[in-house]
């Protein structure tokens, strides 16, 4: 068994029931749980172990919270980012589609690498991934053998598209795959990696990509599956009014009421975006406990509108964070998110205060934990996974800040994080990834970008 004792933190944010603050705060975990959490003087005088833990970090100068919790993201779209400037979704989609075809399995490990070193270095975690394209023998597994090698807690959502431009969908018909293989690949990627088991590294849910890329054979029939193994269900759902259209075109129903019609609602279903809905649609997620993944800045950027967070919250929707894909964010930091996500609200009404920073960083921790279906995250309390972050206050970006450091953290530049414990071991040190060469990730990674847009 390892222990290991954080101590001195300038303010710990647990976020736990109390949603205490802790001045001089500390940490003391065995292996990968939290054991005990209080000011840093209790912590020694209570426990001889706690001060002759094998690993010692003084937190002095820091204020340290629990890792946020990404809950949608698509990364291989790392090796694409800035095209389609000017597009909205259905356009931006068109024009990137034959170039993420040009994808094999180096490029999903090594953009997955990229994605979630950026996530890592912004104070995440715990991250999802939608990947619903698998072109050039291109599987699951190498996003989750990047995941494994980087140490981030990890939900990868096996995606499919199945609804080709001949049948009526938008992607292209080389960017489907068959619904017999899809299910079978489906099947194959939660026996063989989802781990159940509390402080489960790696776990799987089944994702078809969005109403108009596959059909609605494929929602229902992985809706089944999901349920009979007991794992969650993951779709992009009412992102554009061009959705709702095509949804009253091909199905007579808006996106919300088809996809409730395929089992597509409970506690065990998340949908990305959600930018549409209107206040029976809330009431639905809010009654059947669905969850969703705010995305505000891949929103603004295609232009796609301002989610409702605000009503969904009020309502009693449970929300998270997500950064969305880097070819229609350009970015992985998900503080940076959160910041986005109060900023937007606040322009709803307007209404200043719409969202504060202790409930930006509540969506952006417990939030993500809740959508995820997981109660050991999200928290600093005993008996919780060590999953902990922390950013130096004495720095440029905080400065006149430091009466409140808590609202530093979103109100002011997102910096990196200077510290990320997660699952017990400490991958962030000094803003840089413990056992990464990073200089030579970039450079792979930038020499498989210039093949595919250069269709090499």
């Amino acid at each position: 068994m390892s222990t290991l004792l954080l101590k001195n933190a300038d303010l710990l944010v647990t976020m736990d029931a109390e949603r205490r603050r802790i001045v001089h705060g500390g940490l003391y975990v065995k292996d990968n749980e939290i054991v005990q959490v209080g000011p840093t003087s209790e912590l020694l005088a209570s426990s001889g172990a706690a001060a002759s833990a094998d690993t010692v970090i003084d937190a002095r100068g820091m204020i340290v919270l629990p890792g946020l919790v990404n809950t949608h993201h698509h990364l291989y779209q790392t090796l694409t980012r800035c095209m389609a400037q000017d597009s909205v979704l259905f356009d931006w989609l068109k024009t990137l589609y034959p170039i993420w075809a040009r994808m094999g399995p180096e490029a999903v490990y090594v953009s997955a690498k990229v994605g979630l070193a950026e996530l890592m270095l912004s104070g995440c975690t715990t991250s999802s991934d939608h990947l619903y394209m698998y072109p050039n023998g291109s599987r699951i597994d190498d996003e989750i053998r990047a995941a494994v090698e980087m140490g981030i807690r990890f939900t990868a959502t096996r995606g499919s598209m199945s609804l080709g431009e001949s049948k009526g969908g938008l992607p292209p018909d080389n960017c489907v795959e068959d619904e017999n293989f899809i299910l079978a690949e489906s099947r194959r990627a939660i026996e063989q990696y989802h781990q159940a088991e509390r402080f489960g590294m790696v776990r799987v849910a089944l994702a078809p990509c969005s109403p108009f890329s596959v059909t609605g054979d494929l929602m229902r029939e992985s809706a089944i599956l999901a349920r009979s193994y007991g794992v969650r269900l993951h779709t992009h759902l009412a992102e554009t009014m061009d959705e709702t259209e095509f949804c009253l075109a091909k199905f007579g129903a808006k996106p919300v009421d088809y996809v409730a019609s395929l089992g597509w609602t409970g506690e065990d279903v998340w949908h990305a975006h959600c930018v549409t809905l209107d206040q029976s649609e809330i009431a639905l997620f809010a009654r059947t406990g669905s969850g969703v993944a705010h995305c505000p800045c891949s929103n603004m950027r295609l232009a796609s509108g301002i989610a409702p967070v605000r009503a969904m919250r009020d309502a009693g929707v449970r929300v998270g964070l997500g950064v969305d894909g880097s070819a229609s964010n350009d970015s992985s930091h998900l503080l940076a998110e959160a910041r986005q996500a109060l900023l937007l609200q606040r322009m709803v009404g307007p209404n200043p205060a719409a969202l504060g920073a202790q409930e930006a960083l509540e969506i952006a921790t417990l939030g993500g934990a809740s959508v995820l279906g997981r109660d050991d995250i999200g928290a600093l309390a005993p008996g919780m996974a060590a999953d902990f972050i922390g950013y130096r206050l004495e720095t440029l970006d905080f400065t006149g800040a430091l009466h409140d450091p808590m609202a530093a953290l979103v109100f002011c530049t997102p910096p990196k994080v200077d510290l990320s414990v997660i699952n017990g071991r400490v991958r962030v040190r000094d803003q840089e990834i413990v056992d990464l060469d990073l200089p030579a990730l970039v450079r792979r990674h930038n020499a498989i970008s210039r093949q595919m847009l250069r269709n090499e």
